[in-house]
C-alpha cells in the first residue's frame, strides 16, 4: 500500500506568507487588484504618459485589440492608485501579486513573476521613515548580518527615488564574487517618496500628506534567501523544488 505524500508549499508562497505576516504586524493591510489592467492605471495614473521614455522600462503584453488599452499589468503599482482613489489617508498597504513582462527568459528573467509593492501615506512621512522601514524588513527577512545601502535613482512615480542594495549573501559584501559581479552588493528593490502629482490626482492634498512606496520582485527575494540559481525552476512544475520547503 502506497503511503500518501503530504503536499508542500511553493517557496514563493512561503515568501509571500512571510511578507504578509511581517507587515500585518506593523499595521499594513494586504490588498489585491486585477492582473488584466488598463493603460490608464498601469501607466498614465503613475505619471508615465504616452511617449514617455520611461515606458521602455516595462516590456508590455497588450491584450488585442491594442486600441482598447488593456494589458497584462507590468507591476503591482496600479493597485496603489486604485486604493488611494477609494480610501482616505492615513494609509498603509502592501500589494503582493503576479505581474508580466514581455522579455526573453533566462536564469534571472521570466515573462511572469511575483512582485510586492508597499505604500504608506501619512502626515509628516519622510525618506527617513522609508529607510528605517526597509532596513528593518531586510534584517527580518535575510538575517541580522545583512547590510543595506540606498542609491539615488529615477522612477516616474516617486520623487526622490532610490535603488536599494543588500550585501552579497555569498561573499558577505567583502571580496566580491560572480553573484554580485565583484561589487559586494546585489540590487534588490526600488523605492521613493510618492510623487506629489500622483497624490493630488487621486484627491489627496500633497501639501498636507506625504508618503513613500517601494517595490520588489518576490521571485528575486526568494532566490536570494534560499540561494536558488534559476528563476525558471519556480514555474516548470518540477515537484522536487517545493518538497525541499
Amino acid at each position: 500500500m502506497e503511503t500518501e505524500q503530504k503536499g508542500h508549499l511553493h517557496p514563493i508562497t512561503h515568501t509571500i506568507n512571510e511578507i504578509n505576516a511581517y507587515f500585518t504586524e506593523r499595521g499594513f493591510d494586504t490588498v489585491d487588484g486585477p492582473e488584466i489592467e488598463t493603460e490608464h492605471y498601469n501607466f498614465d495614473a503613475l505619471n508615465i504618459p504616452k511617449d514617455h521614455p520611461a515606458r521602455d522600462m516595462w516590456d508590455t503584453f497588450w491584450v488585442k485589440p491594442k486600441k482598447d488599452g488593456m494589458l497584462l499589468r507590468t507591476h503591482t503599482s496600479p493597485v496603489q492608485v486604485r486604493y488611494m482613489e477609494k480610501h482616505k489617508p492615513p494609509l498603509r498597504i502592501i500589494v503582493p501579486g503576479k505581474t508580466y513582462r514581455y522579455e526573453a527568459t533566462d536564469a534571472t528573467h521570466e515573462t511572469q513573476f511575483y512582485q510586492v509593492e508597499g505604500l504608506v501615506v501619512e502626515k509628516g512621512i519622510s525618506l527617513a521613515h522609508l529607510k528605517g522601514t526597509l532596513e528593518d524588513f531586510f534584517i527580518f527577512f535575510f538575517g541580522k548580518g545583512v547590510k543595506v545601502r540606498f542609491r539615488p535613482s529615477y522612477f516616474p512615480f516617486t520623487e526622490p527615488s532610490v535603488e536599494i542594495d543588500i550585501s552579497c549573501f555569498r561573499c558577505g559584501g567583502e571580496k566580491g564574487c560572480s553573484i554580485c559581479k565583484g561589487t559586494g552588493w546585489i540590487e534588490i528593490m526600488g523605492a521613493g517618496m510618492v510623487h506629489p502629482k500622483i497624490l493630488d490626482s487621486v484627491g489627496i492634498n500633497s501639501n498636507e500628506w506625504s508618503g513613500f512606496a517601494f517595490g520588489a520582485g518576490i521571485d528575486r527575494l526568494t532566490i536570494l534567501k534560499y540561494q536558488i540559481d534559476d528563476i525558471r525552476l519556480f514555474y516548470n512544475g518540477d515537484a522536487r523544488l517545493p518538497i525541499q520547503f
